[in-house]
């Protein structure tokens, strides 16, 4: 019986796979898997790849977890439960149980699809798509699984457009002119240009599009190969650019971005790029549009009264310029800049935070001064506390970035009290 739409997203099914650590980002992984690692004033890193599944109209999602998963689980329950079964709308989570051997957790990427064909086969579905969930982009998946069926293609590759020079940290395509995927190639020291574009290459975003059937049977191949590492990039996919068809599809082609705006896609993967992606997000007209109501970010939202700013004299005033400051916080007497604040931040008098990304439930006590820093959710800052002025005298507490961001945890200030 044909199917009585001719959206393609209703016949998908995506694949989130949630279950890698993110250790560049430090001790800000020490407790969470980075998918769920905090982002933006409320959201989890994870909540856009599920956001573009959802917008695009895919209602049938799982999530493989595997490390420290219980800050990503507890997410899920909370702010994605609005799925409903009797609507042929789901989303699973599928912890790396063991399920074949108990020596063996997931092996690989690839792997973690392989573990659970019994469940996707459940879902009945035509066509699966492959998401990371550890990047920050808006994008419509619509249009790319419906060039993957236009191609006729095997797999279908989402791809960033970078210069040659940056491509070195990617696995990068070499494509022919109708991007045809002719190399696959994980950092190469001499990474393939796009044809017409001697200067740039073309990365993997990690989304891939198969056809079911096609997948299901090439992951069964796979995990009875001894030799392989079940992994996508390092395994499936080369073996489909060298006996199948593999395409590329370029990130512009289906970004959600303003009139006008550039093609927006970041790897906060260091605490450098974690904090340089929640500060822009302070510009007078940030590249990524979180107040698109036609492409929302959906979450887990609290339910916090509005942020408050009290005291009103010059050396004490609740004040904060070019900053998002999150509900539930109260500002008491501090002056903020150009700062990202999430929900429940408590300030004292007399402090200033310039360029600083304060997660959750942080309280800072008087006369402190903290500029470009990330401070970890639930800290305690002591009185009197100066990050951001001295970098060698910050480096003996407290974890300095190669580009001079400061992460400050509880750990760190208990051991700072204690020497």
């Amino acid at each position: 019986m044909p199917h009585s739409t001719n959206r393609l997203a209703p016949r998908t099914m995506a694949f989130v796979l949630a279950g890698g650590r993110g250790s560049r980002l430090r001790e800000l992984t020490n407790d969470r898997v980075k998918p769920a690692v905090y982002f933006g004033g409320k959201n989890r890193i994870v909540d856009f790849a599920l956001s573009n599944a959802l917008n695009s109209g895919i209602r049938k999602m799982a999530i493989a977890t595997q490390y420290k998963a219980h800050s990503l689980i507890r997410h899920i329950q909370r702010g994605w439960t609005f799925f409903r079964a009797e609507r042929n709308e789901f989303i699973d989570i599928l912890p790396a149980s063991q399920r074949y051997e108990e020596s063996t957790w997931y092996r690989g990427t690839a792997d973690a699809v392989a573990q659970n064909i019994d469940i996707i086969d459940s879902y009945d579905v035509d066509y699966i798509l492959i998401l990371a969930g550890d990047h920050i982009y808006k994008m419509d998946y619509e249009l790319m699984i419906r060039q993957h069926v236009e191609t006729g293609a095997d797999v279908t590759i989402g791809c960033l457009t970078v210069d040659r020079k940056e491509a070195k940290a990617f696995g990068v395509m070499g494509v022919d002119d109708s991007d045809r995927i002719t190399s696959f190639l994980e950092k190469p020291a001499d990474p393939p240009a796009i044809p017409g574009m001697p200067n740039k290459s073309l990365a993997s975003m990690g989304i891939y599009v198969f056809n079911w059937k096609f997948l299901r049977e090439l992951l069964i191949k796979d995990m009875e190969d001894k030799n392989s590492s079940h992994d996508f990039g390092n395994d499936l996919i080369p073996e489909i650019v060298k006996n199948g068809k593999a395409q590329a599809h370029r990130f512009t082609d289906s970004c959600v971005r303003p009139e006008g705006g550039e093609a927006y896609w970041r790897d906060v993967g260091t605490v450098d790029a974690y904090w340089k992606a929640n500060i822009d997000l302070t510009d007078f007209t940030p590249e990524l549009d979180l107040w698109d109501r036609n492409w929302p970010i959906w979450t887990y939202s609290e339910n916090t009264p509005p942020a408050k700013f009290i005291h009103d004299r010059p050396d004490r005033r609740g004040s904060a310029v070019s900053s998002m400051v999150s509900g539930g916080c109260i500002i008491s007497g501090t002056e903020i800049r150009e700062s990202l604040l999430f929900t429940h931040v408590r300030t004292n008098s007399y402090s200033s935070l310039e360029r600083a990304v304060v997660l959750p439930g942080v309280e800072i006590a008087r006369h402190c001064q903290l500029r470009n820093v990330v401070i970890d959710r639930g800290v305690q800052v002591p009185e009197g506390l100066v990050v951001g002025y001295d970098a060698e005298v910050d480096a003996r507490w407290f974890r300095v970035s190669e580009g001079g961001i400061t992460l400050i945890t509880q750990d760190m200030l208990d051991r700072r009290a204690e020497g």
